[in-house]
């Protein structure tokens, strides 16, 4: 069983423009999609949506919308009781897939509440494959969270997975010497960040065709013991380094129409592979498939099996350079 976390999980609005959105003007919404979201919940509905027994555990209160539309959605869930409703996050999809996200910081959670999350999330372990933490964390739960969890988890038999940015990650990769997950999902800005390079020189170099200098990036974090980097890159596809090697995958031609919950499609596809035997390679071939099929879906829909191009998606082997080219 795969238990996913979303410490501050939301209800997720999408609204869908057909001419491009502009500071101060009126625009008309063509559709409107609301669904069960956070990084969790919806790797957690990916999984489900491929018959991988998955279950998200979050914190809310027993009759909140989110509880309401996970029913809807047919997730299995475990909700830690609280007294503050989950948010709303907004985004605003144009014509040609550009996403605008406006998200509301979530509600505080008490120091009793994140105790009860905590041990809801290590009694969860004791029956877990993997562990995926994922999201922000909502005000009242410290930075270091992640990375205290990780450390909790580290005498159990279960993989862990982090996907998450800012000083949550900040903290996370400063614990390393402590414990470090399996799994780390960083998008090319959150890789740089951790590691004070530059982002623009990441994101021009994977433009240009060449990935080593993300791979090198990625390597650094294999070095300090994580046991793989997933390294998404939007339209440019992905990087995945382990222990074993690097690999770089280019996605398949599609038409975008909602960039919400593309990486956490990617991070499902990755473990949907990995929990049925793939090889690396062809676990990033997955994570790949799945996250270019959620940015053809609207709002933040999750792929099913069969809405995956998966022989359309090309991994190629690389050699990480010894002298990385992106400088800080």
């Amino acid at each position: 069983m795969i238990v996913t976390v979303t410490p501050n999980p939301s209800i997720d609005r999408t609204v869908t423009l057909t001419t491009p959105l502009t500071r101060g003007s009126v625009h008309r919404v063509t559709s409107v999609t609301t669904e069960a979201g956070g990084k969790g919940v919806n790797v957690a509905r990916a999984l489900t949506a491929a018959s991988v027994k998955a279950v998200a555990l979050l914190p809310a209160p027993a009759a909140d919308p989110l509880i309401t539309a996970l029913h809807n959605a047919a997730v299995p869930f475990r909700c830690v009781p609280t007294d503050t409703p989950v948010r709303t996050n907004l985004a605003i999809t144009e014509k040609d897939g550009t996403t605008t996200k406006l998200n509301e910081p979530g509600g505080a959670l008490d120091g009793a509440a994140v105790d009860a999350l905590t041990e809801s999330v290590v009694a969860a372990a004791e029956s877990a494959s993997w562990v995926v933490l994922s999201g922000s964390l909502p005000p009242g739960v410290p930075d270091h969270w992640y990375a205290d969890v990780v450390a909790r988890l580290a005498a159990f038999g279960c993989r862990i997975a982090v996907d998450t940015s800012d000083a949550p990650l900040t903290a996370l990769v400063q614990s390393f010497g402590r414990a470090a997950p399996d799994l780390i999902k960083p998008n090319a800005e959150e890789l740089a960040g951790v590691l004070g390079l530059s982002p623009l020189a990441l994101e021009a170099a994977v433009t240009q065709g060449d990935p080593e200098p993300v791979i090198s990036a990625a390597q650094q974090l294999i070095d300090r013991g994580v046991g793989a980097v997933l390294a998404t890159l939007g339209s440019a596809g992905a990087i995945l380094v382990d222990d074993n090697g690097g690999w770089f995958a280019t996605p398949p031609p599609i038409t975008p129409r909602s960039t919400v919950g593309a990486g956490d499609a990617a991070l499902a596809g990755y473990l949907r592979a990995e929990v049925g035997g793939a090889t690396p390679p062809q676990r990033l071939q997955m994570a790949v498939a799945y996250g270019s099929a959620a940015a053809a879906l609207p709002g933040s829909a999750q792929p099913h099996p069969a809405d995956l191009d998966l022989d359309a998606v090309h991994v190629t082997p690389v050699v990480p350079a010894t002298d990385p080219k992106v400088v800080p």
